[in-house]
């Protein structure tokens, strides 16, 4: 009895570690990453939308690479573009864009490398190739 009253409380600590590691916090890192990603299918589903207004269009292309420099201008220039202030999903979109760049420049700016300044991958992005299902 003893011992398996022992290998139980084994295991419920186990369990125990392993719930705590799962519900740990975000990182910087990880918070920046997410939310780019986010905001770049916001984009293509918006872009794609049957409901799409003709305003939608006319924005600047919204790719996001976080290792590349120039995405903190990609971010100012989607934010400040004039226009679609009707389409809550692009004043959402914006707002998303307007926390990334504040995440960026402030809260997480120590946990940021730049790989890159290529302006033109943000512009025309190579993207991986589509694994067939």
């Amino acid at each position: 009895k003893l011992l398996t009253m022992k290998m139980l409380l084994s295991l419920i600590a186990l369990l125990s570690a392993l719930l705590l590691a799962n519900s740990a916090p975000p990182t910087c890192y990880s918070r920046m990453l997410s939310l780019s990603k986010e905001i770049t299918e916001s984009f293509k589903e918006l872009q794609t939308s049957k409901a799409v207004d003709s305003c939608v269009k006319m924005l600047p292309r919204l790719y996001l690479d976080i290792h590349n420099y120039c995405v903190l201008a990609k971010l100012r220039d989607f934010v400040a573009y004039p226009g679609c202030e009707r389409v809550v999903e692009v004043s959402e979109l914006k707002e998303k864009a307007r926390s990334l760049y504040t995440i960026m420049i402030s809260y997480c700016r120590r946990d940021l490398v730049f790989l890159t300044d290529d302006c033109s991958a943000l512009e025309n992005p190579v993207l991986p190739p589509i694994e067939p299902s």
